[in-house]
């Protein structure tokens, strides 16, 4: 299935959750928040929430600055 992560497409095998994503793309201990087609997604529920075709995913990490 084709998804869009942070304005990029990329292929993954049907029926994937959203943790299972992360785990693809080595970024489960990077990410802070993510939000699916323009919802936030808890951290919580990741290994629950199915992605599915052309879903935009949005993964965002806090960096501190100053």
């Amino acid at each position: 299935m084709n998804i869009i992560v942070n304005g990029n497409s990329k292929v993954f095998k049907e029926g994937m959750t959203l943790l299972e994503v992360l785990k693809e793309l080595d970024l489960v201990d990077k990410v802070m928040a993510a939000a699916l087609n323009m919802e936030i997604v808890k951290q919580e529920n990741w290994d629950k929430q199915f992605l599915k075709e052309n879903d935009r995913l949005e993964l965002l990490d806090f960096v501190g600055g100053g």
